[in-house]
């Protein structure tokens, strides 16, 4: 059995009960399941559709996210996530590069990085050089007056953890600001690169061994193995070409305003919704969020 979700923008509310039930019809689906009105709803399939990215694409015209996935096992005992534009609706770096007066310039590598365009490592070191001697104390700055949360992430938490699931924060930016999220939103534990300061200044040096790609998939691997759970067991969130190798490890890869080359690897592409999607494709229903 599988099911599928239609899921609209949380701010917008325009999933409309017409579309949802002549998807159903012409699918062959069981009852439709709203599990917020306006926003999200589900019905029972008893195979996956052919045409499920044909009509995938014909919803996002109109503004409506599609998952199809199997019914069982579809509740996540782990949460991996990514934190820049995922978690946060921020890149650390490029904030940290603003206030330096580089912005635009690291900006600009840091969208071709996530898109795959440029190796990761080469891209942070590169990055970083350009904030060599930035005082430390435009850390708390970014933090203070930059970062915000995504949308629907306290409430994925929240919900996550209240139903027994472990959360982790795995980053490729840095463990200055991983700590601060992590602590705020209640993730079990983060993992992050380390920004070389020295003197009150940064080195502009990456801090050895540098979290990439693997180090993320390395991290699903080992937190599930010290908690007894299998990877289908794993729901991991992101949005970069760094994340693609835990998002295809774990047993629901959501590629959450994505790329365009990476969402085009991921079975479940969240474009309109927030967080709160990660909780509706798993079948809670917004009374059951905490």
């Amino acid at each position: 059995m599988f099911v599928a979700t239609l899921l609209a923008d949380p701010k917008a509310a325009t999933l409309d009960r017409a579309a949802v039930e002549a998807l159903r019809d012409a699918w062959g689906g069981g009852e439709a399941r709203w599990l917020n009105p306006g926003v999200a709803a589900e019905f029972a399939l008893a195979q996956m559709p052919d045409n499920r990215w044909d009509v995938w694409q014909g919803l996002q015209g109109i503004g409506v996210d599609l998952v199809v996935q199997p019914a069982e096992g579809r509740r996540k005992a782990m949460l991996l996530a990514d934190m820049d534009s995922t978690m946060i609706q921020q890149e650390c770096i490029d904030e940290l590069a603003d206030v330096a007066g580089v912005g635009a310039q690291v900006a600009a590598i840091t969208a071709r990085a996530m898109n795959g365009e440029l190796d990761f490592e080469g891209a942070l070191t590169e990055r970083l050089g350009l904030l060599t001697g930035l005082p430390e104390s435009v850390i708390a700055e970014v933090i203070e007056s930059r970062i915000t949360f995504m949308p629907g992430g306290p409430e994925l938490l929240r919900t996550m953890k209240a139903n027994g699931a472990y959360c982790a924060l795995v980053s490729g930016g840095f463990t200055a600001f991983t700590g601060y999220v992590a602590d705020r939103l209640g993730f079990d534990e983060n993992r992050a690169n380390i920004l070389g300061i020295e003197n009150g200044r940064l080195t502009g040096v990456p801090v050895r061994p540098i979290l990439g790609r693997e180090a993320k998939v390395q991290a699903l691997e080992e937190i599930a193995a010290r908690l007894g759970l299998a990877h289908d067991q794993v729901m991991a969130v992101g949005d970069g070409a760094n994340d693609l190798g835990m998002l295809a490890l774990a047993g629901a890869g959501v590629a959450l305003h994505a790329k365009p080359a990476v969402a085009a690897q991921c079975d479940i592409r969240i474009h309109h919704g927030d967080l709160s999607a990660l909780l509706y494709i798993q079948g809670y229903s917004a009374e059951e969020f905490v």
